[in-house]
């Protein structure tokens, strides 16, 4: 529920980062190439799935769902940077923990403008 007219516009720019990293994790689980002797379907699952949770949360703009999304976004945020730091600035790493960086600040910003 928006409670403010400005939300609005954190709502859609939550909305796009949040798909933009779904987008990035599905491309890297198959660019390169998938890990070999892995089922591609479990590793998607592990990726994905906690992410998937927050798709009514974070469309509706619910701020409940924010504060969990937010939560979880700092364990990808962690991952990304390790391996960004283990792969010596590999792009897509980095790539994922600039976009979870800004999803958890447009969350939290978002979280301010939609208060009662």
């Amino acid at each position: 529920m928006l409670y403010a007219q400005k939300a609005k516009i954190t709502l859609v720019s939550t909305a796009l980062l949040y798909l933009a990293i779904l987008a990035t994790l599905l491309i890297t689980t198959f660019y390169p190439e998938p890990v070999e002797n892995v089922s591609v379907i479990l590793i998607l699952s592990v990726k994905l799935i906690p992410l998937l949770l927050f798709v009514v949360p974070v469309f509706r703009g619910d701020n409940r769902g924010y504060i969990w999304l937010s939560f979880v976004v700092i364990f990808y945020f962690t991952q990304a940077v390790v391996s960004a730091w283990l792969s010596e600035g590999d792009f897509a790493p980095v790539l994922l923990a600039i976009l979870t960086f800004a999803l958890f600040t447009v969350a939290m910003i978002h979280l301010k403008t939609n208060r009662l």
